[in-house]
């Protein structure tokens, strides 16, 4: 079936997938009719799926019915702090069973969840915490030593409350003397969410819940204002795309069934929390989480749980093909392995569905689309392996050139995006937000193209793309075709300064294990599949896949310094 067929059927009146046009600060908007309105409505209707296991945290599992109770009671907890609609409530933990139990215990109150990044330091930490005006943070305990020096500067956080902490803490509350630890959670009190009739608790769709921030790879980062409607939209999304793709290949759609999912992306990440999260639990699925990415543990985890669903990035389904032990292991249940935040190579997408049997997927957003804009799974991204799919029938793409006048299909351009998933802006930033976000479009920074068929090419970011006397070098073009290589696991372009040139390109290289190539040997690699001004003028070897952030984007500023004898050269 052709692509608009299919998205005729699904969104004809009546149908599961049917849209209606609303107006979004001031802008008439297409949104899924049928979705959720908040995180507190989706909160209730999640405790239908009652026994079902929600969360697996090593031996902890938790069921739909117990974290309902916990999130009551946290609820309860925070109202009696007096928080507020409108107040920030702050997270620093790994993925913990605890994390979901505190979103929507936050968000059911009106109040506005405030994930930060656990990988940041105690001074990233507390500038999140004052940025964000958070008046209770939770945190885990390795978050709260960090912090330990920089609550003295923080007269804003009235309160912190410690998950698992390894020692006795001083002014700060456990969270087990709240609600116990997660085996505890099925003997809380059976508790209605706090009323909705209160003003601090009546909550709309458009009403802000959550603030993201960005990757921060330049300068501070910036909190992306979320709503309601933002991470609902993501639900209708995910399981649009996946009737979707039935209807392509000729089949009926099936009910919606549970599956059980492996995360290992941060939920501090909008790619876990909204994408992932949301759909999860309203389809009654379970989400595993690993205190750390280990291939070889995970692989123990799929076999043990029969997890059908992982990915994340790109490096974990390498990881997974590469490991050296896969084969003890059964990996039969997997039947999806999807990711985004990082471009793939088109090896990637053909050697899961050969080695996995498994439906390749991928995807495009941001932080500031609260996740999935475009899907490209199964069959279609076999097709078009270069390609992070068409935009969700909700959205709209456009590439323009840089005064934002439209560009012609196949031309190259910045891409904007519209629809219900564009958050509202950046916290307390009005002069970045007013740059960023134009009359419900928001202007993504990537390069890219769109075919006839509304396929979106993320070539670069538009700051990372490689000008060479003029001519342009897009890092994606030069990666996939290092990424084809069979040597070759992980690698990045990135641009050395050049005195005459202004810039010349350079690959920094991961080679899978027992392999083995030479600069040389890519280079003329290279050579023989792309322009000679694209190929890489020096390539550096490292022992381990390259440092990544936890959005899953390469930190090509860290990888420069390889190449210091030649700039100084």
């Amino acid at each position: 079936m052709s692509m608009a067929d299919a998205t005729a059927l699904l969104t004809a009146p009546g149908a599961k997938f049917e849209m209606e046009t609303v107006t979004i600060r001031g802008v008439p908007t297409r949104v899924w009719k049928n979705a959720p309105e908040s995180l507190r409505v989706l909160a209730q209707a999640a405790r239908a799926h009652g026994p079902r296991i929600m969360t697996i945290h090593e031996d902890e599992r938790v069921s739909y019915e117990a974290n309902y109770r916990a999130v009551a009671a946290l609820a309860h907890w925070l109202a009696g702090q007096g928080i507020a609609k409108g107040d920030r409530v702050a997270m620093a933990m790994r993925n913990l069973p605890e994390f979901p139990a505190l979103l929507f215990a936050v968000a059911s109150i009106g109040a506005i969840a405030v994930p930060l990044n656990a990988w940041w330091t105690g001074d990233e930490l507390a500038f999140g915490l004052s940025d964000s005006g958070a008046r209770i943070l939770f945190a885990d305990d390795e978050r709260h030593q960090r912090l330990a020096s920089c609550y003295a500067d923080l007269p804003g956080l009235e309160q912190v409350v410690v998950t698992r902490a390894a020692a006795p803490l001083d002014g700060a509350v456990r969270l087990e003397d709240l609600i116990g630890t997660p085996h505890d959670w099925p003997a809380l009190p059976d508790r209605a969410l706090p009323d909705r009739a209160l003003p601090d608790t009546r909550v709309a769709a458009d009403d802000p819940v959550t603030i993201f921030y960005t990757s921060g790879t330049t300068g501070r980062p910036k909190g992306a204002l979320g709503t309601h409607r933002n991470m609902m939209t993501n639900i209708m999304t995910s399981g649009f795309v996946g009737a979707r793709t039935y209807l392509r290949r000729g089949a009926p759609v099936p009910d919606p069934a549970p599956r059980v999912m492996l995360t290992v992306v941060p939920l501090f990440h909008v790619t876990a929390c909204s994408a992932g999260l949301m759909g999860a639990i309203a389809g009654g699925s379970t989400s595993i989480y690993m205190r750390k990415w280990d291939a070889l543990r995970a692989m123990e985890i799929i076999e043990r749980e029969k997890v059908n669903v992982t990915g994340g990035v790109p490096t974990v389904a390498w990881q997974l093909l590469e490991h050296p032990d896969r084969g003890r292991y059964d990996l039969s249940s997997l039947e999806s392995i999807a990711y985004g935040g990082a471009p793939s190579a088109p090896e990637l997408v053909k050697r899961i569905y050969e080695e996995f049997g498994a439906l390749p997927g991928n995807g495009w957003g941001m932080t500031e689309t609260m996740a999935t804009v475009t899907s490209n799974a199964a069959e279609d991204y076999l097709a078009r392996p270069k390609s992070a799919g068409p935009a969700a029938a909700v959205a709209d793409l456009k590439i323009t050139d840089e005064d934002g006048h439209e560009l012609a299909v196949g031309e190259i351009g910045e891409l904007w995006a519209r629809g219900p998933m564009v958050v509202t802006g950046y916290w307390n930033r009005p002069e970045a937000t007013a740059e960023t976000f134009v009359d419900g479009w928001v202007r993504t920074g990537d390069l890219g193209c769109l075919d006839e068929d509304g396929f979106v090419y993320i070539l670069d970011r538009a700051k990372d793309m490689i000008i060479r006397g003029g001519e342009n070098i897009y890092s994606t073009e030069v990666e996939n075709v290092l990424y084809a290589h069979p040597a070759v696991t992980d690698c990045a372009l990135i641009g050395l300064p050049h005195r005459t040139l202004g810039e010349e390109p350079a690959a920094v290289v991961h080679l899978s294990p027992g392999s083995h190539a030479t600069e040389a040997e890519l280079q003329a690699w290279v050579r023989e599949r792309l322009a000679v001004f694209k190929t890489p003028v020096a390539i550096r070897f490292v022992s381990e896949t390259l440092p990544r952030n936890a959005n899953g984007k390469i930190l090509k500023r860290e990888l420069r310094s390889l190449f210091e004898d030649r700039v100084a050269a």
